[in-house]
């Protein structure tokens, strides 16, 4: 059986998950969950993970695996609701994403309940906390 190849993406400002607003967010950092999801997920998938607070370096990373990589999760952050360019990356390439968010952004300021990326993702997985990046690497199995 061969792995399945899968990349987790993490945008702007989710560096400082355990830190930042821990009442929203939570108190674990994502290095700390991503080695939880590593191991849950060793002997099916192969999963790797890039974080970066700039726009650009997500969509090169996109585009990098974007043609042979099984599955993108994406957590675009603030982006979400501002980048074109990044959705625009997303249809470009053939893996496919869903779209995760750790809060419930309908439960939240106005300006978080639209998302550019949402047309361009094969499912979209809002407000469970860090268990939605479980649940969207589970839609690659």
């Amino acid at each position: 059986m061969t792995k399945k190849q899968i990349l987790i993406v993490n945008g702007p400002n989710l560096n400082l998950l355990g830190k930042r607003e821990p009442e929203i967010y939570g108190h674990q950092t994502f290095e700390q969950y991503f080695e939880i999801l590593r191991d849950k997920y060793e002997g099916p998938v192969d999963l790797h993970y890039f974080q970066s607070n700039h726009e650009g370096a997500l969509i090169d990373k996109i585009h990098e695996v974007g043609f042979t990589f099984d599955g993108i999760v994406l957590n675009a952050g603030g982006l979400t609701h501002t980048s074109i360019a990044l959705a625009d990356a997303i249809a470009a390439v053939k893996t496919p994403t869903v779209e995760v968010h750790i809060s419930n952004v309908h439960a939240r300021e106005e300006y978080r309940h639209h998302s550019f990326l949402s047309k361009n993702c094969i499912g979209i997985i809002i407000g469970f906390g860090l268990r939605g990046y479980d649940f969207a690497i589970q839609t690659f199995l």
